[in-house]
């Protein structure tokens, strides 16, 4: 994997791919008649944890192009190819009202799967334990973004030295980390991100910030007023710090209930990440179409969604786990994660359970082998 992308990657657009792929048409009612129909629910629903992007695409390729978009619920419905069942993607961010998904899941028990980030399952496990069956990112796509005409940065022991402010969302699990291992100084960590680029704009790159690398750097150079220039990046994984971002994630209890729901659907999963990255367009243009419906969203552009599929690609954010397969978790590297973040937990107050492990957040047992990127 490379460590960051030297050169912009090409991005197509045009008005008339912009027309294909963003023409809708109601979603016709499953037929309640098909592989799914008398071992899932209904509806599948999967909360989401932001708003619609590239990154979490896979969910909105079970429905397809041709969903079905709901502005005030913040969802996007479709039946599910032939299987019998309808699918309901729901957005996160403000949809949410605060709510960690853990929490979310055991509040609102009509979501069947929601994302949970490997270190939130370890926090949430005392008292929302879920279980991740499938792992749509390999890699987490979150950054520290700097400027390379103010900063000469080649690794995170570089960071310190700079002085600079990071500025980054208040809760991060990972500036805890990156600030208990040396990589940020305490003194640097600036918890008054706005989700915009405001600040990095208004100093000059004198200040790093928090960003995905399949979204922020192509932005900041193409659709970035005041900006429009390159800008550098250190992956977070990088640092050691291993999540998995979107662990689609069931309420632990309702694993055995949920498992043969979950032995035919999680292939659909692995697949439907597969078939996006293959060809992203039909859904990049739904997805368009969601962030054109919902307000207050990131903005989204046809050109940014095909640019941020090729750097997922590139970087290995999607991409097999640790064999030929896609979707699996590497019960090694999710144990590194665990021996990370307890202690940054237990020193916030957090209650951890004793002697938690892999299995306890994870399991590979509905995953199939046999699908993964060629």
């Amino acid at each position: 994997m490379s460590r960051r992308l030297t050169a912009a990657l090409a991005a197509a657009t045009g008005a008339s791919l912009l027309a294909a792929c963003t023409a809708q048409t109601a979603a016709p009612e499953p037929t309640g008649e098909g592989p799914l129909a008398d071992i899932c629910p209904s509806t599948v629903v999967i909360q989401t944890d932001w708003f619609a992007t590239p990154e979490r695409a896979a969910a909105f390729q079970l429905v397809g192009p041709d969903g079905t978009v709901d502005a005030a619920k913040g969802a996007y419905t479709g039946p599910l190819g032939d299987t019998g069942v309808n699918v309901e993607v729901r957005l996160g961010g403000p949809f949410l009202g605060g709510q960690p998904i853990p929490a979310q899941m055991y509040q609102d028990t009509s979501i069947t799967l929601g994302f949970v980030p490997t270190d939130d399952a370890v926090r949430a496990n005392a008292e929302f334990p879920v279980t991740g069956v499938f792992a749509s990112l390999d890699i987490n796509p979150q950054i520290i973004m700097f400027d390379p005409a103010t900063y000469d940065i080649d690794s995170w022991d570089d960071v310190p030295g700079t002085g600079a402010p990071v500025v980054y969302s208040e809760g991060k699990v990972f500036m805890d980390y990156l600030i208990a291992n040396g990589y940020v100084d305490e003194s640097q960590a600036d918890a008054s991100f706005d989700g915009t680029p405001a600040r990095f704009v208004a100093d000059g790159g004198a200040s790093m910030q928090q960003g995905y690398v399949s979204n922020e750097p192509y932005r900041w150079e193409h659709d970035v007023e005041g900006w429009m220039k390159p800008a550098d990046y250190l992956l977070v994984h990088e640092s050691g710090y291993e999540i998995y971002p979107h662990a689609w994630s069931v309420r632990s209890g309702e694993l055995e209930e949920l498992r043969p729901c979950l032995e035919a659907l999680v292939p659909m999963l692995q697949q439907a990440q597969v078939d996006y990255v293959n060809d992203p367009a039909p859904v990049n243009g739904a997805i368009l179409e969601i962030a054109e419906t919902i307000p207050d969203g990131p903005p989204i552009t046809l050109a940014g969604n095909e640019n941020s599929v090729e750097v997922q690609l590139a970087e290995g954010i999607v991409g097999n786990g640790p064999d030929a397969t896609l979707g699996n978790f590497d019960e090694e590297r999710v144990q590194r994660v665990i021996d990370s973040v307890v202690p940054l937990f237990e020193a916030q107050g957090e209650e951890i359970p004793e002697g938690i492990a892999p299995a306890d957040i994870m399991t590979n047992e509905f995953i199939d082998e046999s699908i993964g990127l060629q």
